[in-house]
């Protein structure tokens, strides 16, 4: 093909290696399921959902949690809406384990709440772990063993028939000393984790949930959840979702197995691990307020809950006042959330970019008028507006701060602003006048302008009083249409008596202006109400001519052509600066 003169031909850029020893590395291996249906599904209804911000949240923190820091977090769940929650490892510390007997002593577990207890399989283990839960209402024990052939191999030296024996034997420990100590007492679950499943083989990992489940017996009315952890994250989240569904498809009494999923976030994408894996037939999510966990995480239940809500779908938890559930957590495990978390951090719903910043107020505006036509109060508008996922409001934030300005923002960032804080609805030049005032001092200081610093910097540019200035003014019809207007200025420090003739108020006064020496030709003009009642407050724009260059003024007063005659002189005046 002949090449066109006028674009030349443009060499691909090519990547270079880059020396790192990725020889190191196997990919990971993917599941053969050609005829797998998740890719096809939608989420539809809430999981159901544990937390473990107190059990694998608390061992991951540098600072454990006090026993007041663990009850905050306990209440904290509970207020949320959390109906699951594992509370502690009773036999790895007297600390959870005095925590546990607290709550159940003390009569803090609700009577629609499940406890639930993490133990390894060791008999004296869970003897230990069944005694903390004497007394509660309803509590499960969650039992775990590691499946995975490099644990077999490396740090049990297991064979895979002693390592499913573990799970088996452990599995009857658990109702040996649940019967000896809880009796019917306490509505008892059972969970039990193939843990390091990811890397388990699948039939294997299938095998010892059947050997456990020979044991437990599920049926009409006795769950077992079945806990199938990606305990360190190594494939795309694709590939997690193939075995989940495989399993799901696999075992045996499946109507009577809560299958759960427990995911990392090693290669950042847990959120995705988890929600690919209910669409593969998960039932369950285990995971913690922002993502808090060994190493780089858990699964962040906040995002996946208001990933949900973000869909139009009930997370069944209440995530209304974000602020206080990211103070308090931020408490609790002593570490910050991170300014740009999902949803939650302090800059999510801030938009400095110039585009965007006019996207969004152009988005306000567009819902704020359909609501007015169609007579509905905008909190219950359908929410459509450029880059905010959902409306900050629906979580307790203000919009104060969805706009914010900096060197990057332009004038819909700016008239944002103006008119969220002060109700001013910049006409669309004067946004582009007044913003080049602001770039002006972003470049020169850097950083962000707070909205006082742009009222103050508007204030100064447009509603300072210069040296032409309206003392009063009377104006009356005359013939033919024509208003005439009489008016009392200062000018230069005299005062001065005008007149002048015009087709309106305005008009006129650039008249009565040209008489004393002000040219004054207005080109554009806007007006609206600032506020509303007897003494409510117009805001008016005009654009002028003035000494053959143009220029924006603004004017504020309870009387429209007060404000008018002001928003001139104001031109008037910036262009004498």
């Amino acid at each position: 093909m002949q090449q066109n003169p006028q674009y030349p031909s443009v060499a691909p850029v090519r990547q270079q290696p880059s020396g790192m020893p990725c020889h190191r590395y196997t990919p990971f291996k993917p599941v053969d399921l050609p005829d797998r249906t998740w890719p096809s599904k939608s989420i539809t209804k809430a999981p159901r959902w544990l937390s473990t911000d107190l059990r694998d949240g608390n061992q991951a923190l540098i600072d454990p949690m006090s026993p007041t820091r663990k009850r905050a977090m306990f209440d904290l769940l509970v207020s949320m809406g959390y109906k699951e929650i594992e509370v502690g490892f009773p036999s790895a510390s007297q600390t959870d384990f005095d925590f546990v007997r607290e709550l159940i002593e003390a009569d803090k577990i609700p009577a629609d709440v499940r406890i639930s207890v993490l133990v390894q399989a060791r008999e004296d283990l869970i003897e230990r772990t069944v005694q903390s839960l004497e007394g509660a209402q309803q509590a499960t024990v969650h039992l775990y063993n590691a499946t995975a052939p490099v644990f077999r191999k490396v740090v049990f030296r297991n064979s895979r028939d002693e390592t499913k024996a573990l799970a088996v034997d452990g599995t009857r420990y658990v109702m040996k000393h649940a019967e000896k100590i809880l009796g019917d007492r306490t509505d008892f679950g059972y969970e039990y984790s193939p843990e390091i499943f990811m890397d388990t083989e699948l039939d294997f990992a299938l095998e010892t949930c059947e050997a456990v489940m020979d044991v437990w017996q599920p049926g009409p009315g006795r769950e077992i959840i079945l806990n199938l952890p990606c305990t360190v994250e190594r494939s795309t989240p694709n590939v997690y979702a193939d075995q989940i569904e495989w399993m799901s498809r696999h075992l045996s009494r499946r109507d009577s197995v809560c299958v759960s999923v427990h995911t990392h976030n090693d290669r950042g994408t847990a959120v995705a691990d988890a929600e690919l894996a209910v669409l593969g037939g998960a039932d369950r999510i285990e995971g913690c307020l922002f993502g808090n966990g060994e190493r780089t995480g858990n699964v962040c239940l906040v995002t996946l809950g208001l990933n949900l809500f973000s869909q139009g779908i009930d997370p069944m938890i209440d995530f209304s006042n974000i602020d206080e559930i990211r103070r308090t957590v931020e408490y609790v495990n002593q570490l910050p959330v991170h300014p740009r978390h999902p949803y939650a951090g302090e800059l999510v719903y801030t938009a400095f970019s110039g585009s965007h910043q006019d996207a969004i107020k152009k988005g306000f505006e567009a819902l704020e008028a359909e609501a007015e036509r169609s007579g509905v109060p905008f909190a219950e508008m359908k929410w459509d507006v450029p880059y905010l996922p959902i409306d900050p409001h629906d979580v307790g934030r203000s919009y104060e701060a969805v706009i914010r300005v900096n060197s990057q923002s332009g004038k819909g960032g700016v008239a944002y602003v103006m008119k969220t804080g002060h109700s001013l609805d910049l006409p669309r030049r004067l946004q582009i006048e007044f913003s080049k005032a602001i770039q002006v001092r972003t470049d020169e200081e850097g950083g962000e302008v707070s909205p006082a610093e742009i009222w103050a910097t508007f204030s100064a540019e447009y509603l300072t009083p210069g040296p032409v200035a309206l003392l009063d003014h009377q104006s009356s019809s005359v013939v033919d249409g024509k208003h005439k207007l009489a008016a009392a200025l200062t000018v230069d420090g005299r005062t001065q008596e005008v007149e002048g003739t015009g087709n309106g108020p305005i008009s006129a006064f650039c008249a009565a202006l040209a008489s004393v020496g002000v040219d004054a030709r207005v080109l554009d003009y806007a007006e609206h109400a600032l506020t509303e009642g007897t003494d409510a407050q117009a805001a008016a724009y005009v654009e002028v001519e003035t000494g053959g260059k143009v220029f924006w003024g603004v004017g504020i007063d309870t009387n429209t052509a007060t404000a008018s005659m002001r928003a001139i002189l104001s031109a008037v005046n910036r262009s004498r600066r």
